[in-house]
């Protein structure tokens, strides 16, 4: 029998979790090593010169510690940074994580779509060129938030979170043109699904929300080949970059799959 396929998650903190969760339920036979870079939180704090500088080398790094068959980037600001890079320096297939602005714009009915995401993302070329592309004849607004990741990062961890501090970065998504009003909001940082229950309970009026994390879970089998179908018997690994013990061993399980990850 062969062995489990390694499959390696990596994220700026805990957002990637959702990623990994919908990875997880597409291939249970995969072994799987999640890495959060919380040395470096948020990375929206950083330029994109530090991001890159930090983000190719550490990830070369990971790779030779863990040998892993497939790497996910599941953070949208490095993916739109790093992506060439990588796959530049490094011969494990990459997959990575953007902005899920054509399947929005392809699904909105009244053509009003916001992107949420970090401010570095949303001001990135990267994410003007698919709006470029792919609008559509849709009217796209964009919106960086400050702090609804590390909201999500609290919330995950325990701590209290107000339903304040999450409106004031969600309200903004939310324009009315009196004819026509958002119907769509593209999460775009993979931690705001963290948040979805939240979001969903606080929006002032019914949208839909996109989630890039489905197709990323079908792009990453797809590569894989061969779909599995057994559990994965080898486990699964949480690592922090800050070298901190994780405790959120029952907090994290329903994202591993129902596995304690070691």
């Amino acid at each position: 029998m062969a062995a489990p396929p390694t499959i390696l998650v990596f994220d700026s903190g805990l957002g990637g979790l959702t990623v990994l969760r919908e990875i997880v339920g597409a291939r249970p036979d995969a072994h799987y090593v999640y890495v959060a870079d919380d040395a470096f939180f948020p990375y929206g704090h950083h330029t994109e010169e530090q991001i890159i500088a930090r983000v190719v080398p550490l990830v070369g790094e990971l790779i030779a510690a863990h040998a892993p068959d497939l790497v996910v980037i599941a953070c949208n600001t490095a993916s739109t940074l790093v992506m060439s890079h990588l796959r530049s320096a490094y011969s494990v297939p990459f997959v990575g994580t953007v902005p899920a602005i054509k399947p929005a714009c392809a699904s909105s009915r009244t053509k009003r779509v916001s992107v949420l995401g970090t401010k570095g993302t949303v001001k990135r070329e990267y994410t003007r060129k698919l709006i470029d592309d792919f609008a559509q004849g849709c009217e796209v607004t964009l919106v960086g938030s400050g702090e609804l990741a590390s909201l999500a990062e609290r919330a995950l961890n325990g701590f209290y979170v107000s339903d304040r501090d999450i409106s004031a970065e969600l309200a903004p998504c939310f324009v009315d043109h009196g004819n026509a009003r958002t119907d769509t909001v593209v999460l775009a940082c993979t931690h705001y699904p963290l948040l979805l229950d939240r979001l969903v309970k606080l929006a002032p009026w019914p949208v839909d929300w996109i989630d890039p994390a489905p197709a990323i879970a079908r792009r990453v089998s797809d590569l894989l080949g061969g779909p599995g179908h057994e559990s994965d018997t080898a486990g699964a690994e949480m690592v922090f970059t800050s070298k901190r013990p994780h405790t959120l061993s029952h907090a994290l399980m329903p994202f591993f799959g129902g596995r304690v990850p070691a």
